[in-house]
């Protein structure tokens, strides 16, 4: 065989060949970790079957023809580009990739928008440590979690599978790592709506917004890049403790702009200012003396407030509470969501205030009282409380009265009257006075006895002579008691005429002795008596019955006449009380002869 361009069987000569098999290696090795375009050309369980012009086809999962959540959309005959990686692998097939050959195309156009600093779009498809996965157009992305937006997301469901725009933060493409942030974008966006509205912000406007926050002071509502503070109070005029109560975080709520300052950017908000004033008319609503029913809404140690409509609410204070719950908790009294029976007592609509009463709603105990018990009646009673000052005892109505140390006993003094009572005893009273303004009752145990100090000193006179006897001697005096049982003290200046005699020593318990009344007190219950007084008067008298000391006769000889007088006067006194004695009994003697 010759070197010849074409053999004798028309088959070309062995330079050809050489050339085109060196042409054809050559054309195909430039293909190697490119991107081609390719036509499938069948379609076999879960993978297209692609001819690139190569000597064998490759095969492409159908996985790769959709996006992240959709379904592969692809047809025999199709065009399409695909990323060689290898001529053939171990089954004599070209290796390639339909996801790769996306991905390519996208670094391209990702890598001109990072430089511009220009928007991409993705979505969301996976979940990662510390973030989302990202699909860029194929092109695989790391979204950390503090770059999914301006606050905290707690459910990022809804943004997942979403397109939505992102802006590219970090690119290498050696090592395949994009990472984006969506916060960025809604800050960017966010900034330029801040600026329209805070331009065009006024007040009295109303906004639609959302509760970004919420605080014990109040809510802060995002109103679109920028936010404002809704105080709690002016949430609704109704009263509310927490802005929980009312509102929740990702609400949206309608609100009208009170105040903007333009200097420090600060917005407050008011949604309670969309809605009628109920306090407008509450003076002609609500006059004072109407009887209403209301709820309790909160309690404090001042008394407890009444919703009467939403709205509006009204302070019940402690002092009228109850008529005779004093000094207690408004709690004790009452309790939250109660409904209650009250009384307006006062309306300021200037100061959005209505007093109400509760105890007016119920009868007066002490008027009560004074028309059942007049001054002077007796009642029974169970002593409550026992005092330095007296008893307190229970009366009819549940309300008390005082009976006074002063006013326990006629004999005894207060401290130790007080002595024989005990809480929780019944005791009857007499009742001294009734004071319904001051809610005061005084009562009286001594009173319901006669004073014995009235009716045994009904027979004393100033000036006369009376007979004691000595009950007590003590360093300053005797004290004695008289005939009647009322007791008296005598001074030790005033037990004798004589100054050596004025001791008390010479007095025993029991002795009789005569005393001259100086003073009989029944207001104040005091005798004085004095046996000086007494001897004086007597010494005067015999002066007078039996001559002067300037006829020649001594003071002596006087007092004696006269004691001797006074001691004949007593015996014949004994001799007539002895025969009448004796008279009696001789009568005795015949009434029962006569009857024998």
């Amino acid at each position: 065989m010759t070197d010849t361009a074409v053999t004798q069987e028309g088959m070309p000569a062995i330079e050809d060949f050489a050339s085109m098999l060196e042409e054809s290696i050559g054309s195909s090795g430039s293909l190697e970790r490119t991107v081609v375009r390719g036509t499938v050309i069948a379609i076999e369980n879960d993978s297209a079957l692609i001819d690139v012009g190569l000597k064998s086809e490759g095969r492409v999962s159908l996985k790769e023809f959709a996006g992240p959540g959709q379904t592969a959309e692809i047809n025999i005959g199709d065009k399409v580009e695909v990323f060689v990686e290898r001529f053939e692998d171990s089954n004599g097939e070209a290796v390639l990739s339909r996801e790769k050959a996306r991905r390519e195309e996208s670094w391209e156009i990702l890598e001109k928008a990072f430089e511009n600093s220009e928007r991409v779009d993705g979505s969301i498809f996976g979940r990662v440590k510390g973030g989302f996965t990202v699909d860029l157009s194929g092109a695989v992305a790391f979204l950390p979690g503090s770059q999914v937006d301006i606050r905290p997301v707690r459910d990022v469901s809804p943004l997942m599978g979403t397109p939505q725009p992102f802006m590219i933060l970090k690119m290498d493409r050696a090592r395949g790592n994009i990472v984006v942030s969506r916060r960025a974008v809604l800050e960017e966006t966010r900034a330029a709506e801040r600026s329209e509205l805070v331009s065009n912000l006024q007040e009295g406007q109303e906004l639609q917004g959302v509760v970004k926050n919420i605080t014990d002071y109040g809510a802060f509502v995002d109103l679109g890049g920028v936010d404002g503070l809704l105080h709690v109070t002016d949430i609704s005029w109704r009263r509310i403790n927490h802005p929980s109560e009312a509102l929740q975080v990702g609400q949206s709520v309608q609100v009208q702009v009170i105040r903007f300052n333009q200097e420090t950017q600060r917005i407050s908000l008011g949604m309670k200012q969309l809605e009628a004033d109920p306090w407008d008319a509450v003076q002609d609503k609500y006059p004072v003396g109407t009887k209403l029913t209301g709820r309790i809404t909160n309690i404090t140690d001042y008394g407890s407030f009444v919703e009467l409509e939403s709205g509006i609410e009204g302070l019940v204070h402690v002092s009228e509470m109850s008529w005779t719950k004093k000094n207690v908790h408004p709690g004790k009294i009452v309790s939250t969501s109660q409904e209650v029976e009250v009384v307006v007592l006062d309306v300021d609509p200037n100061k959005r205030r209505i007093s109400l009463g509760l105890k007016q709603t119920m009868d007066n105990p002490w008027d009560s009282f004074a028309e059942k018990f007049q001054v002077g009646n007796a009642v029974e009673g169970e002593i409550r409380n026992i005092t330095e000052f007296g008893l307190f005892v229970g009366l009819p109505g549940d309300i008390d009265g005082m009976v006074h140390l002063s006013d326990i006993s006629w004999d005894q003094a207060g401290e130790e009257a007080l002595e024989i009572y005990n809480k929780g005893d019944n005791v009857k009273v007499k009742v001294l006075d009734v004071d319904v303004e001051k809610e005061r009752i005084s009562l009286g145990i001594k009173q319901l006895t006669e004073d014995p100090f009235s009716v045994a000193g009904g027979s004393i006179r100033k000036g006369e002579v009376i007979t004691c006897t000595v009950s007590e001697v003590s360093e300053g005096g005797i004290e004695v008691t008289t005939t009647g049982g009322l007791s008296a003290f005598v001074r030790r200046s005033d037990l004798s005429r004589d100054r050596s005699e004025q001791r008390p020593d010479r007095f025993a318990v029991g002795e009789k002795v005569d005393a001259k009344v100086v003073n009989f007190d029944a207001s104040n219950r005091r005798i004085s008596l004095s046996i000086k007084a007494k001897e004086i008067d007597e010494e005067k008298q015999a002066m007078k019955d039996y001559g002067s000391s300037d006829s020649g006769a001594s003071l002596g000889d006087i007092l004696g006449a006269a004691l001797r007088e006074r001691e004949e006067q007593s015996s014949a006194n004994d001799e007539e009380s002895n025969k009448e004695t004796n008279t009696t009994d001789a009568d005795n003697s015949e009434e029962k002869d006569s009857s024998d």
